[in-house]
């Protein structure tokens, strides 16, 4: 590819897009922010959305975005020797002072490599000088276990971008040089700078710790969150454009965090304290965005916690948006809901039932009943809506055939309440499950948990095959075993897994032969119970939850027992006192 074909792409990507920000560079702080996926797929990332405009609400920076080329573009991009370049300016990102990443899913990380070599960078922190830009990993993964990703980062930013990009740049500004910026930013809240720590490994392989190279640098790097939203504007779509995954769709997010506390969820750990965007702020944006779009998105992980989402609801369809909620929290559904969703023209309710046994729910602290969640079905389709979306997970602990059975009864349950309301409608929908095996993640109740055997998982994925099929207007897809295996390395491995994912990023995702040709013990990482590790890889960010607390709800898990949510969001606080 040549480096005219690459501006030409660029110039025609941006005529389709409304809401870019072009700055003239002069001596600006340069930044390069890169989401290591495609143009399509990363446009409808509300986090890199929300990154790009923090940095560019900074006079004195400018930030452009890079992608991943398309697979025959990347081919003959690495084919050409031609440097990748920026969407705004047509720029080669080497010539940036910063390459930041905004990554929210562990099967990026290969990306990021390509995406270093793409931009003539040596992929190894170490490897790199001051000549080169500073090399920034962020986003959601970054909160849980950054360490597979240590050796290519300068430095990795734990937290929310709102707390972290302004630290960045005042800390850049305020450095003389690239190793006292370093120093600078090891010493701040939620900048971890792996070059300044030697981890030690035990004799059984474990890590035994992590020493920083000086004193005063952090230890563990406490996660940046922003203490509260009521002065901050809410994550929202900027630029809209035909060519994404959601189309020309504006996405809010609506709350932040989850005070459930479900065992297994890191996203609904991690998030906490539970903290509303203003509703003014929310519906201020969609008036302004109405020109661009008739849909929105309203992103959470509990969507009802926020105090008025039936007045936010009610005004957005009176602006004439066709609302889509993410995944809605059955014990927050209530009539108002869902007929004001019904009415905005939406027609397909999603949720999480997770399993189809009350026992199991307990032991994952999924706190309701098939009673309940029948209740709510009986609701969903009473008030029109034609379709029902279903999330359940395989491997829970404690989980046994019974429990399989219990998500085909409960699946077909749900499923007479549709046909029911299909006949007097004259018109039948479609329920559609999704099922994956449970990975056992950092920084929840469940991070000392081995992954169940890939047979017994195989064998259930098979049990619930058998038991769903045949099932008119019930569709059902199952993730592999194979899938979630080199998920879990990835999401459980420390920085000798990334030997690993350079192997893989050069032999085109084959990753188990990269994981063979490297030497990997994965089991190691996956299928070894951890109770007994004095420390964990990600041990090295404190999230802000105890380990004490961990430790009582994963007991609590095996006896099957409720730890009921915090209704107040003053509660919520009391469980982070490290956020406050």
């Amino acid at each position: 590819m040549k480096f005219w074909q690459q501006r030409e792409r660029a110039v025609e990507t941006l005529a389709r897009e409304t809401g870019y920000i072009r700055k003239p560079h002069g001596d600006r702080l340069k930044v390069a922010l890169a989401f290591p996926s495609t143009y399509y797929v990363g446009m409808s990332n509300l986090g890199f959305q929300t990154t790009y405009r923090l940095f560019n609400d900074l006079d004195d920076v400018v930030c452009e975005r890079v992608f991943l080329p398309p697979k025959q573009e990347l081919q003959a991009l690495l084919a050409s020797r031609v440097p990748l370049i920026t969407l705004e300016s047509q720029t080669p990102v080497s010539e940036f002072d910063v390459f930041a990443f905004s990554v929210s899913f562990e099967w990026d990380y290969t990306n990021i490599l390509t995406l270093l070599r793409l931009a003539r960078l040596p992929i190894h922190a170490a490897e790199r000088n001051p000549r080169h830009p500073l090399v920034v990993i962020g986003g959601a993964v970054t909160f849980v276990n950054p360490e597979p990703l240590a050796p290519f980062a300068d430095v990795i930013a734990a937290g929310e971008g709102e707390v972290l990009v302004p630290a960045l740049v005042g800390a850049i500004g305020a450095a003389a040089s690239r190793p006292e910026l370093l120093r600078r930013l090891a010493r701040e809240r939620g900048f971890y700078v792996p070059s300044l720590y030697e981890v030690r490994y035990g004799e059984d392989g474990t890590v035994a710790e992590h020493v920083p190279a000086e004193t005063g640098i952090g230890l563990p790097v406490r996660k940046a969150a922003l203490p509260v939203t009521d002065t901050v504007e809410p994550p929202a779509t900027r630029i809209f454009t035909p060519d994404t995954e959601f189309g020309s769709r504006l996405l809010v997010e609506v709350v932040r965090g989850c005070a459930n506390l479900c065992r297994f969820c890191w996203a609904g750990y991690n998030y906490l304290p539970v903290r509303a965007f203003p509703a003014e702020r929310i519906l201020r944006i969609a008036r302004d965005a109405k020109a661009f779009s008739n849909r929105i998105g309203l992103v959470s992980i509990a969507l009802c916690d926020h105090p008025e989402i039936e007045r936010i609801l009610a005004e957005l369809a009176g602006m004439g948006y066709s609302i889509s909620p993410a995944s809605l929290r059955l014990d927050d559904l209530t009539e108002p809901i869902v007929t004001l969703l019904r009415e905005s023209g939406e027609r397909t309710v999603t949720i999480a039932p997770e399993t189809g046994s009350d026992r199991l729910r307990r032991v994952i602290n999924k706190t309701i009943t098939n009673d309940e969640i029948l209740d709510r079905t009986e609701l969903i389709f009473a008030s029109g809506m034609e379709n029902l979306k279903l999330y359940y997970m395989l491997g829970l602990p404690t989980e046994t055939d019974e429990d399989l059975v219990a998500i085909r009864d409960l699946t077909l349950q749900m499923r007479a309440i549709m046909m029911k309301h299909a006949r007097q409608r004259g018109r039948v929908g479609r329920i559609v499950g999704s099922v994956n095996p449970l990975i056992p993640k950092p920084a929840t109740a469940y991070q000392w948990m081995p992954m169940e055997d890939p047979a017994v998982v195989e064998q259930k994925i098979g049990r619930v095959r058998s038991l769903m099929s045949g099932l008119d207007n019930v569709y059902f897809t199952i993730k592999s075993e194979r899938h979630s295996y080199y998920q879990a390395l990835l999401s459980l491995g420390d920085r000798r897994v990334a030997p690993a994912i350079e192997q893989a990023e050069r032999n085109g995702g084959n990753w188990r032969a990269a994981v063979q040709e490297t030497g990997l013990d994965a089991g190691f990482y996956i299928y070894r119970d951890r109770s007994r590790d004095a420390r964990l890889p990600w041990d090295i960010i404190d999230g802000g939850m105890k380990s004490e607390f961990f430790h009582t709800e994963f007991e609590k898990s095996l006896r099957a027992e409720w730890t009921m949510p915090p209704k107040r969001l003053k509660e919520n606080a009391r469980l982070l006192p490290t956020l406050a």
